[in-house]
């Protein structure tokens, strides 16, 4: 309800890889409805059941991305959950977010890891970065001039 969620293990109940996988994540409040929603019905830690508050394991959340794919418009036929992760993060991207905070979102040890894979995706700076020299370099001219002027 916090709008927070805290990972604790991976499956099978093994403990996370690293001190950074150990970061809690912050969610939309909408999302936080939904999983206290599946905590009151299945109270513990396990946010992904099986359906009967068990966690649920790498092969039924694939079976059921395949069963999803038929159902959902849209989704390409070789869909996988794993990229949910990389429409997570083309989401954070697009909506401004900057390589730090995608890196943390995805739980990347180094940015340089996070631009690697998704660099791509970051609009051209090419205009913005011509602009900023263009901007200095007409300020420099404005200033020789003014000092033309004033000597001349």
């Amino acid at each position: 309800m916090r709008g927070i969620v805290a990972p604790a293990v991976q499956w099978p109940g093994e403990p996370l890889k690293t001190e950074m996988s150990r970061t809690a994540v912050p969610i939309p409040s909408e999302l936080a409805l939904e999983l206290a929603a599946s905590v009151k019905r299945w109270p513990g830690q396990t946010v992904v059941t099986d359906g009967s508050g068990g966690p649920a394991s790498p092969w039924a959340i694939e079976r059921a991305i395949r069963t999803a794919r038929r159902k959902i418009e849209g989704l390409p036929e070789g869909f996988r959950f794993h990229d949910l992760r990389h429409y997570f993060a083309s989401l954070l991207i697009a909506s401004g977010a900057d390589v730090k905070v995608v890196q943390a979102r995805l739980r990347h040890a180094s940015a340089k890891t996070t631009l690697d894979t998704y660099g791509h995706l970051w609009p051209d700076s090419d205009e913005s970065a011509r602009a900023a020299v263009g901007v200095v370099l007409a300020a420099r001219a404005d200033s020789l001039r003014t000092r033309e002027v004033a000597s001349g």
